[in-house]
């Protein structure tokens, strides 16, 4: 039976979108903390690197729970454990204290991938990649409003406003869940913790589906964080200047690619996936033409965000939707793997932009993001062509 109802699925998408959010918050503030704290920029970027360090531990000690126990309770543990956490980031006057409070906070937000894995059980087999599209389309929402908000409110109150407004409004998130959000099926993994944890990197080792399509988030993350982990740096500098409010506007376009490729589920369930990835690795490639005349042309670099944006979300829908097609049994081991390939890319992307930004500037950053989406797309064509040669091969054998 389905319990998974339009407002229950939006509810989820709603939790995802503030749980996300709590990563990328910094990304628009990264120059006002690295004042008050006075860390030089060319390190700046551990600060998106220990929230996705965080994150990427979290993937595989806490995700893989939600094969084990109740996902309600986990996330409502989650939310409130996550509240305490940015807090603590508020209030942090040290660099190490800081970097540690975000390391929590990441830590924390994989509450996202358990509420994608509860969503991909509660919906019916017909309808479970439209319900994960709709869910993680709330992630990539969260993702970008987090620097449109982050940015408005440190304008108004300072960098450390943002944290304690976000603590409260997972606190409230975490009551109505309490009140509305289904129990879902009993979980069928009985085996000890530690055999968990060991059966998530079995799959890799076993699963040739989450090997390809990890490598696929690695990458498409990589870029991603490139570029919106330091688009802040030339927007907010000569002879552009916005301010917080201004550079988090350009999350709209972000949305607006996020919102078009939300079907991107319902193609996977149509049989479509491998050719949406590869349509969408390309567009990602030739976005980083338009990003890199951002001193030219805010319009043309406006472009290259909506286009990276919706080829990312395109991506990243349908990796999740062909891993979990038939497999609920397993969804959180599974998104938690999957998910710990995005933070990985995710962390790398952020450090490597701050580095690359501070020696050579905005072109080399728009280069390095240019290299990564294409070896993404090469590596898609290497498999279709692997694919292809063993569909002749398999069709020799049977005509012989």
């Amino acid at each position: 039976m389905n319990s998974l109802t339009r407002w229950i699925t939006l509810l989820l998408a709603a939790t995802c979108a503030m749980a996300v959010a709590t990563v990328y918050f910094a990304q628009p503030l990264l120059e006002s903390i690295a004042a008050d704290l006075g860390v030089p920029q060319a390190r700046i970027g551990w600060v998106v690197g220990a929230t996705q360090a965080g994150y990427a531990l979290g993937l595989i000690l806490i995700v893989p729970l939600g094969d084990l126990f109740d996902r309600k309770r986990l996330v409502l543990g989650q939310l409130l454990v996550a509240a305490l956490a940015l807090v603590a980031v508020g209030l942090a006057q040290d660099w190490a204290v800081l970097l540690a409070a975000l390391a929590l906070v990441g830590l924390m937000a994989v509450m996202v991938q358990v509420m994608v894995a509860h969503a991909a059980t509660l919906a019916s087999p017909a309808e479970q990649g439209q319900a994960v599209g709709t869910v993680t389309s709330g992630v990539v929402l969260g993702i970008l409003l987090a620097r449109l908000v982050s940015g408005a409110l440190a304008d108004v109150a300072g960098w450390r406003s943002v944290y304690f407004v976000a603590a409260g409004s997972l606190l409230l998130m975490a009551l109505v869940l309490f009140y509305c959000l289904p129990t879902g099926p009993s979980p069928a993994h009985r085996s000890s913790y530690v055999a968990l944890i060991n059966s998530l990197f079995s799959l890799y080792r076993e699963d040739r589906l989450l090997r390809r399509r990890g490598l696929f988030g690695l990458l498409i993350f990589a870029a991603f964080s490139v570029l919106w982990s330091s688009m802040v740096l030339p927007l907010g500098s000569a002879p552009l200047t916005l301010s917080h409010t201004e550079i988090g506007l350009f999350g709209l376009a972000g949305i607006a690619g996020t919102l078009a490729a939300s079907r991107a589920g319902r193609w996977a369930d149509q049989g479509l996936g491998e050719r949406t990835t590869g349509l969408a690795l390309a567009l990602l490639t030739l976005s980083w033409l338009p990003t890199a005349f951002v001193g030219q042309s805010l319009i043309a670099f406006t472009l290259g965000v909506l286009m990276l944006d919706f080829a990312v979300q395109a991506v990243h829908v349908t990796n999740q939707s062909l891993l979990l097609a038939g497999r609920a049994a397993m969804a959180s081991r599974l998104i938690g793997a999957y998910m710990c390939c995005y933070s990985i890319g995710s962390g790398l992307g952020a450090v490597v932009a701050s580095w690359v930004y501070a020696r050579w500037g905005w072109h080399a950053v728009c280069a390095s993001g240019m290299a990564i989406s294409a070896v993404a797309l090469v590596y898609w064509l290497w498999l279709q062509t692997e694919r292809a040669a063993s569909a002749a091969l398999h069709c020799n054998d049977q005509n012989l």
